[in-house]
């Protein structure tokens, strides 16, 4: 598979009060579960985080580049490393380490999607707006989005707009999406009490 799968994990998780990555649900960390969903449809799995703020056993992590400026920071790091590799892939699907009802399916799909692309980004649009933490981007974009970002850009939907956009609306995810929970994310403790509950507690 010509895409490359990075999970951002370098946020503060101020609001949420300890590491999100490692909150635990279903017995698994998020961060876990984040890597095991990508490994289904990517070829090759890594973390992006701070230097030394993921355990790195058994984890393949590549240091942010400038930690503490936000996911945009995160997404650049990833794409100039994909970058330099000797076999560069093509696309990097990218994701938060906070969203516990993302599923194979809809990943796959977006991945399939990016076999007939000829945008920078290919970025899900749900009723909150575009879905910036759950998107394929193009390797190539890597230098362009450095360069706004050195013009002092830091909203990850500010740099994605200089960028040729495919937008994938409801028509695309809501299959995928019976719940309306695709796309969210744990921002406070009690965001992962739901989550627990609804994943431990019920079918979702």
């Amino acid at each position: 598979m010509n895409v490359a799968g990075y999970v951002l994990a370098g946020g503060a998780s101020s609001r949420f009060g300890s590491d999100k990555s490692q909150a635990v649900i279903g017995g698994r960390p998020m961060l876990g579960r984040m890597q095991d969903l990508l490994r289904s449809v990517s070829g090759q799995v890594r973390v992006v985080a701070g230097s030394g703020r993921i355990d790195s056993d058994g984890v393949s992590v590549v240091a942010d580049r400038w930690p503490g400026q936000g996911p945009l920071c995160g997404i650049i790091t990833a794409l100039l490393y994909s970058g330099r590799k000797h076999e560069t892939p093509a696309w990097n699907l990218i994701i938060g380490c906070d969203m516990p009802f993302l599923t194979r399916d809809w990943l796959a799909y977006l991945v399939e999607r990016t076999h007939r692309s000829t945008a920078e980004v290919l970025v899900p649009r749900s009723s909150s707006g575009l879905e910036p933490l759950c998107a394929c981007w193009k390797t190539a974009a890597g230098p362009k989005l450095q360069s706004i970002f050195d013009r002092g850009i830091r909203r990850v939907t500010d740099g994605m707009r200089t960028l040729e956009m495919e937008i994938l609306d409801e028509t695309h995810w809501k299959r995928f999406d019976n719940a309306g929970r695709l796309f969210w994310n744990m921002n406070t403790q009690a965001d992962y009490d739901e989550a627990k509950r609804i994943v431990e507690g019920t079918a979702w």
